[in-house]
């Protein structure tokens, strides 16, 4: 089939990264008018034509109306659709409740996937995202499903800015040990794991035992999200308890609800380094340093376009 023109279509969740998504592909964000009526409910009209045009519809879900931010996705899909586009990617830096992706007792719903199943529905042939909490997601979709990653990013970064010969990759808990090891695979470092237990009273989780040596050691915590920060923060205490010299964290989606900034400013740590997939809370921290996935989400977009390897860009990396 004869390839359409790529249109890029931001919705107002992230509309900075969508600019610098846009720029870096050589092109403009298309016009749309995006508006709410008195009761909440979302207008959409797309200023420009698109049949027979390949669009990407890029919207994070972000707080603090992360349900509007996946429904206005939704509703631009449907109205790409509508007016004829050859192809339409929901491209989401941040999936929605990709906590959510297992029953994790009787009663409950796997929301991750009904996420997905709307993405669906308005009409999305693919949809790309930046590190998804599990892989399953991919499952939950009957379509090409890009999985993006953000450590090439991170480890640039690292590399150019800390001596890596004295450090160790730090897993806060034992969900994230394979994420770690690939870390520490690209640094030429030592890993270490934190232990968390379950209280059965409570069901409160606690960050309680450490393995690995991390005495005199810089130490760099690896997790795809920061949401409170309570257990990245429990995460750093215990590694200050047993002697590290200096502590980093590590985040692709830096969400910071509620006090979580000024929990990580009180905390153990030197400084947390997190992505820009989700805009920074107004509220600044001197010891959040912000990277940009800009160029890591054009690059995918442009692949899926020109129709080449995804894969490639990240070296075979982006699997789980």
């Amino acid at each position: 089939m004869k390839k359409g023109q790529l249109q890029v279509i931001s919705g107002r969740a992230h509309p900075r990264l969508a600019k610098e998504v846009a720029n870096l592909l050589d092109t403009k964000l298309h016009p749309v008018e995006l508006s709410n009526f008195a009761n909440g409910e979302v207008r959409c009209h797309l200023g420009e034509s698109v049949r027979g045009h390949d669009v990407f519809v890029l919207q994070t879900h972000a707080g603090p109306n992360i349900n509007e931010a996946m429904m206005e996705q939704a509703i631009i899909v449907d109205a790409a659709k509508r007016a004829s586009a050859r192809s339409i990617s929901a491209v989401c830096p941040f999936l929605g409740y990709a906590r959510q992706d297992r029953k994790g007792s009787g009663r409950e719903p796997i929301t991750a996937r009904l996420v997905v199943d709307i993405l669906a529905a308005a009409g999305a042939d693919r949809i790309m995202s930046v590190d998804l909490h599990a892989g399953q997601i991919q499952g939950f979709f009957d379509g090409p499903f890009d999985h993006m990653i953000a450590r090439p990013v991170i480890v640039k970064y690292i590399k150019e800015n800390y001596d890596t010969t004295n450090m160790v990759i730090v897993s806060p808990d034992a969900g994230r040990v394979k994420s770690t090891e690939r870390y520490a695979s690209q640094l030429a470092c030592d890993i270490a794991i934190i232990h968390k237990h379950r209280q059965s009273a409570t069901q409160k989780t606690e960050a309680k035992y450490l393995i690995g040596d991390v005495k005199g050691k810089m130490c760099l915590i690896v997790d795809d999200m920061i949401d409170t920060g309570g257990t990245i923060v429990a995460a750093a205490d215990i590694l200050k308890e047993h002697g590290a010299k200096k502590i980093f964290g590590v985040t692709t989606h830096g969400v910071f609800s509620g006090s979580a900034l000024e929990r990580i400013e009180k905390s153990s740590f030197d400084k947390v380094i997190a992505t820009d997939t989700l805009p920074l809370p107004k509220q600044k921290s001197k010891k959040i340093v912000t990277l940009s996935v800009a160029p890591l989400i054009s690059d995918a977009i442009r692949a899926v376009y020109e129709g080449e390897s995804l894969s490639a860009l990240f070296d075979g990396m982006n699997q789980f």
